[in-house]
């Protein structure tokens, strides 16, 4: 019957779209209901326009240095952001179109509008989601509308938002979002950065590559704190030389806001204070769940933490309601969300699935440089009682990072000295982002040492500083 639905899934993110996807491929009829975007925040505010921002960035970089390379432009090299943003909205909007046409041609309903879960579904028969008609945005083409609708299964994939801190509000024109920070209007000539964390230090190095001066504030000691500390620490000096400054163990406590500027007070942590005034502020302070409004705390759904608890494969305390990506919690990242997303409808099915383990979930910083990791850190795998084999190897003694005019990198490499364990492995330099998962399948593989040091490594690739980096571990680097 028009309605009822063995799965639906409350957003349309890439945990949202990717579990309706493998629900309709099990055979399940399947509705993803969305109040704005097919593709989430990730396709459409995040993730993938960032990306296009920051290649636009660095091609402007390499325009502004062309006699590294031999080369010479005449004229003046300038940046149109107004081109900049435009390009990046269109590689937004073609993603979300394909969202779109993947969902028509599995076959899954889409529903237009702000979702609540009324029921859940009981032994007795299905739950219920009330959807409500939205003004955010446009309907894709063929979308059904407000209602109630009926499901077996009732998947919450509702995502997250920025964190807001008392008394420092973003207002969408002084103090942004990274909503904000993608579609200037204009680019500011000063920008105070709020959080070095990934979304901060990306838009420190969108704005510094093209051309704001830019300070960071981090309330912790280490910039990029999730990150192995000498990871960190490598890539602060290159930002440093790129001209971003940065203020660690400082908090921002007070925004006097002008008419075209802020003037922010920090505070040092040693009982200091200085006021640093910019055009823009951007607020990078974290993320919070999307848990409102949806009925949850009325059907007795747990919250921790401000996100839905669940047991690793989406369920939560609530038989037939289950949660997936952001607002069940960290890392949130989106190739969580979707591997999340596939488990979490396996176990509806009655598959064999295993939650995540987020140990070998793999993060990246599209920054200049880059910065890419997978497990623990040195100091996490001394704490956890690791007796450990730390290995390192530097672009500058890799060929093919010197020939692309790219030598500052890091590659660093933790194993366990008993077993030979792949613990951790962490990267700063160029394209680090796209070689990480090589050591994400090692470790999902259980590859040892040994395997690693026998595995042959293209020349001239950048990949080779990974196994270089692995000899060193076991004193037989070749390259240093």
């Amino acid at each position: 019957m028009a309605g009822e639905y063995d799965v639906i899934i409350i957003g349309a993110g890439p945990g949202g779209y990717v579990a309706a996807i493998r629900s309709a491929q099990l055979g399940f009829k399947t509705a993803v209901v969305d109040r704005e975007h097919l593709g989430g925040i990730c396709l459409n505010w995040g993730c993938i326009p960032t990306k296009a921002l920051l290649r636009s960035a660095e091609i402007f970089h390499y325009m502004q240095h062309p006699g590294d390379y031999g080369l010479k432009i005449e004229g003046t090299v300038s940046a149109d952001i107004g081109a900049v943003v435009k390009r990046s909205r269109g590689v937004s909007r073609r993603l979300a179109d394909g969202v779109a046409f993947l969902m028509k041609k599995n076959k899954i309903d889409v529903i237009w509008g702000e979702a609540a879960i009324e029921a859940a579904p009981t032994g007795g028969g299905p739950g219920k989601v009330t959807v409500k008609e939205t003004k955010r945005a446009e309907p894709p083409k063929g979308a059904l509308g407000a209602g109630s609708y009926s499901g077996k299964h009732i998947v919450v994939a509702t995502g997250a938002r920025p964190r807001a801190l008392p008394g420092i509000e973003p207002d969408k024109k002084l103090i942004w979002t990274y909503y904000e920070a993608m579609v200037p209007e204009k680019m500011p000539k000063s920008l105070l950065v709020m959080g070095s964390g990934a979304i901060g230090i990306e838009f420190a190095s969108f704005y510094r590559t093209m051309g704001a001066e830019v300070t960071v504030v981090e309330l912790l000691p280490q910039i990029l704190p999730v990150e192995d500390a000498e990871i960190a620490a490598f890539a602060r000096k290159r930002f440093e030389k790129q001209g971003i400054k940065f203020l660690t163990g400082a908090k921002v406590t007070k925004v006097e806001k002008g008419s075209d500027q802020v003037t922010a007070t920090i505070e040092d942590g040693k009982g200091g204070t200085q006021t640093i005034t910019a055009e823009r502020l951007i607020s990078a302070v974290g993320v919070v769940g999307n848990i409102d409004n949806l009925g949850l705390e009325k059907l007795g759904v747990k919250i921790e933490r401000g996100v839905v608890a669940t047991d690793g494969l989406g369920r939560t305390n609530v038989p037939g309601i289950y949660a997936i990506g952001d607002v069940a919690g960290p890392p949130m990242l989106a190739h969580k969300a979707e591997h999340e997303g596939e488990r979490c409808v396996d176990a509806i099915k009655g598959l064999h699935a295993e939650p995540l383990d987020k140990g070998k979930i793999p993060g990246c910083t599209y920054c200049h440089p880059q910065i890419a990791s997978v497990g623990l850190t040195e100091a996490k795998a001394k704490e956890q009682g690791y007796d450990i084999r730390v290995g390192r190897f530097p672009f500058v003694g890799n060929g093919k990072a010197i020939a692309l005019g790219e030598d500052q990198g890091l590659v660093k490499t933790i194993f366990d000295r008993k077993t030979g364990q792949l613990l951790g492995a962490h990267m700063v330099g160029a394209e680090v982002t796209e070689l990480i998962q090589g050591f994400v399948v090692a470790m999902n593989l259980e590859t040892t040492e040994e395997e690693l040091i026998h595995t042959v490594f293209p020349h001239p690739t950048l990949s080779e500083t990974m196994h270089e980096s692995v000899l060193d571990a076991y004193g037989r680097v070749i390259h240093t």
